[in-house]
């Protein structure tokens, strides 16, 4: 019960190996090093609280390399951080388009954009959002299926019970 599957809205895992294998890694461009330098910048101004500057980084990397996933990614994160949280949303799509659903990119977007729906009260795309970033190997999200899926949680509380009155000497019947 606690293994998650392949979402259906994915053709089959096979598939997705497959195109995880030829999809193209990304060249070190010296665009692709400034991209990189300023996403650094960019969550080191946002670890430090300064959002603005964050922004302004971010936007810059988007800039220098529109079509690298992660700075959507970055940016999305200060977006929701200013409150902006359609802003974040259509940045997590775009990372998504960009990294064509694969990869490390991919897994964060999913996860930030699984977040900000469950946020909103979207159950139902949450969790989904959470299944394919489960699927590309992310354990918290994981650990989000099986806290949202119902059937695991009454098998959870029902464990729990039991495991209770053994501790405490009592029969279970």
């Amino acid at each position: 019960m606690s293994s998650v599957s392949a979402p259906t809205s994915q053709v089959n895992q096979e598939t997705c190996i497959e195109k995880m294998k030829i999809q193209k890694e990304e060249i070190e461009t010296e665009a692709v090093k400034e991209a990189k330098r300023l996403e650094v910048l960019g969550v080191q101004a946002a670890e430090s609280g300064d959002i603005n500057a964050a922004m302004e980084y971010f936007n810059q990397a988007v800039e220098t390399v529109p079509d690298r996933p992660s700075g959507y990614n970055n940016r999305a994160q200060a977006l929701r951080l200013k409150g902006d949280v359609q802003g974040a949303l259509r940045d997590l799509d775009k990372a998504i388009e960009l990294s064509q659903g694969h990869g490390k990119a991919a897994c964060q977007a999913y996860t930030q954009r699984a977040l900000i729906r469950r946020l909103e009260g979207q159950e139902e795309k949450s969790l989904e959002d959470f299944k394919m970033a489960a699927y590309l190997g992310s354990e918290f999200a994981k650990s989000q299926v099986i806290q949202m899926n119902p059937y695991a949680a009454m098998c959870n509380k029902m464990l729990s019970e039991v495991m209770t009155k053994l501790k405490e000497g009592e029969s279970i019947d």
